[in-house]
């Protein structure tokens, strides 16, 4: 399921979501090389987020295999600023748009209900709760972890909390079979929390996880809890009564 835009209608242009979005792809061309080999191994060694290194359970001059010709070398000092600097990195083209496509979906609600000015202090700390939950479940992994998914699945979880019923239009693949539904947003953003932690429990304390599954949980329940200190509860009563003169319901 890959879902493709929401019924929820916006108090204003979202200016933060679309400033992360433009800052990630930024990133990926200018910092990363739009994938290019030589560029992408640089970042993801220098700016990504390994979880052994960072609470010193790594060596200095451990050797990271990241591809057949190349691999991070550790230099034993942790950089905490790779607590921010990963979120703004990704792997792949397709990593890096389907990660903004979600941010799209569901980050300009979530700007609305909270104001600008909080919701990027609310971004960056989910963020920051999703690679502490992959820490916490990782701690020797050697594993250098990059990917907005962290705290896009924050937005999730504030999403799922502000606005559970909102119709979200899908797109269904089933084999060669492809059509599109609406569900609420309950029902797309719970499976999809459920698929990360099924997917993530069978990988507590692996040092060689490949994709982060604890960060997406973690990214998730840090929204659900931190949208009830960020929202700006005017905000939200003023997004209902538009919802409500547009479609009749909340």
């Amino acid at each position: 399921m890959f879902p493709l835009r929401d019924d929820n209608p916006t108090l204003r242009t979202s200016v933060i979501t679309y400033g992360i979005i433009v800052i990630n792809v930024i990133v990926w061309i200018f910092v990363q090389g739009a994938g290019s080999e030589k560029a992408l191994i640089n970042s993801i060694c220098n700016l990504g987020l390994i979880p052994g290194e960072l609470l010193g359970k790594l060596s200095s001059g451990t050797r990271i295999p990241l591809s057949p010709t190349a691999e991070c070398i550790l230099s034993g000092n942790p950089d905490f600023s790779t607590l921010i600097t990963h979120m703004f990195l990704h792997g792949s083209w397709f990593h890096m748009i389907s990660n903004m496509w979600f941010l799209a979906v569901f980050g300009d609600n979530v700007e609305d209900s909270m104001g600008r000015l909080r919701f990027i202090l609310f971004y960056l700390l989910c963020g920051v709760a999703a690679a502490g939950a992959q820490m916490l479940f990782n701690d020797s992994s050697a594993v250098p972890m990059v990917g907005a998914s962290g705290a896009i699945g924050g937005v999730m979880g504030a999403y799922v909390m502000l606005y559970p019923r909102s119709p979200v239009h899908l797109l269904i693949f089933l084999g060669f079979f492809i059509d599109k539904i609406i569900v609420p947003a309950y029902f797309i953003l719970g499976y999809w929390f459920l698929l990360q932690l099924l997917s993530a429990l069978p990988t507590v304390g692996s040092d060689t996880a490949g994709v982060a599954f604890w960060a997406h949980v973690g990214g998730f329940v840090a929204g659900v809890i931190l949208v009830f200190l960020f929202q700006d509860r005017d905000l939200v009563a003023t997004h209902k009564r538009l919802v409500f003169r547009k479609w009749g319901r909340v």
